[in-house]
């Protein structure tokens, strides 16, 4: 399975931004997918994830409220929907797979796609 992030950029702060990754292969609808984010001199940390029927959804308390995680298994994609977008947000955004449906270890990995939020 390979995985490639898109839509990362440079935003205000308030901004929205929707980040997406789509997925080859023909087992996408059948993962766990989620988004993780690592910050310069931080630590990678969970951001969002979504079941493989998109019907629960799991965030982080730092993104709580303003970020959205949704799929589209008819097109092997997953996007990350960020609004109201703070500084504290910039940070290379990977998204991730679990083969094996859960949460708590991923399989297969993106190469990331850079967001910066200015102030």
């Amino acid at each position: 399975v390979q995985l490639v992030e898109s839509g990362g950029g440079l935003v205000q702060a308030g901004a929205s931004l929707r980040l997406s990754c789509a997925a080859s292969g023909r087992t996408f609808s059948s993962y766990v997918m989620a988004w993780f984010r690592h910050a310069p001199g931080k630590e990678r940390e969970f951001a969002a994830a979504i079941s493989w029927s998109g019907s629960s959804t799991y965030y982080a308390d730092s993104v709580k409220g303003r970020f959205t995680i949704s799929r589209d298994n008819a097109k092997n994609t997953v996007y990350l929907q960020m609004d109201s977008s703070k500084p504290e947000d910039t940070a290379v955004y990977y998204c991730a797979a679990s083969k094996a449906g859960t949460y708590n270890g991923y399989d297969y990995w993106g190469q990331g796609t850079q967001v910066t939020v200015s102030s």
